[in-house]
C-alpha cells in the first residue's frame, strides 16, 4: 500500500484569540441544552410556531436528506416553521428516545411514526441542534430510512 504525503500548514490561534472567540457564543450547561431540546420538539409537537421562533436565530438553517417535500436545505425562521409544519401536520409522532449532549451542541434521537392511506413511516432519526448564544442556529437530521420519508413526504 503505498500513501502521498501531504505537507499541510496549520495555523494556530494564540490563547488570546482563542478565549476571543470562546466569549462570543454562550456556552449553555446541559441541562439548559436539554430544556432547548426539549423545548423545540415541544414547539413542534404542539404547533406553538411562536415559541419556535423564539428558541432559533434569524440565519438559522435546516438540512435534511432525500428528495421528498421536507429534504434539502432550508434557511431562515420563516422556512424552518414551513418545514416544522409540513412535518407537524403529516401526523407524525415524534418520541423522544435520548438527547446526546456535545461540548457546544445538543442531538435529539428520535423514533418518528406515522401513517396515511397504505405508507407507513417508521424511522429513526438523529438531529443535531448547533447552538449560539443560547439559540438553535443550524439543524441537521440524519435518518435511517431515506427512502420511507420519500415516499411518505412526496
Amino acid at each position: 500500500m503505498h500513501f502521498k504525503q501531504h505537507n499541510f500548514k496549520i495555523s494556530l490561534m494564540n490563547t488570546k484569540q482563542s478565549s476571543q472567540v470562546a466569549s462570543t457564543n454562550q456556552l449553555l450547561t446541559d441541562l439548559e441544552k436539554k430544556k432547548l431540546a426539549e423545548t423545540f420538539l415541544h414547539a413542534v409537537g404542539t404547533k406553538n410556531w411562536d415559541l419556535l421562533h423564539s428558541i432559533i436565530t434569524e440565519d438559522i438553517s435546516w438540512t435534511l436528506p432525500g428528495t421528498s417535500l421536507i429534504s434539502g436545505e432550508v434557511n431562515g425562521p420563516n422556512a424552518i416553521i414551513t418545514r416544522a409544519q409540513q412535518i407537524s401536520s403529516s401526523g407524525a409522532s415524534l418520541e423522544l428516545k435520548h438527547i446526546l449532549y456535545g461540548q457546544h451542541n445538543v442531538a435529539l434521537f428520535v423514533h418518528n411514526q406515522a401513517s396515511r392511506a397504505e405508507l407507513i413511516l417508521d424511522e429513526y432519526l438523529a438531529t443535531v441542534c448547533t447552538i449560539y448564544n443560547g439559540k438553535i442556529a443550524k439543524i441537521e437530521t440524519y435518518v435511517s430510512d431515506v427512502d420511507g420519508v420519500n415516499a411518505f413526504f412526496q
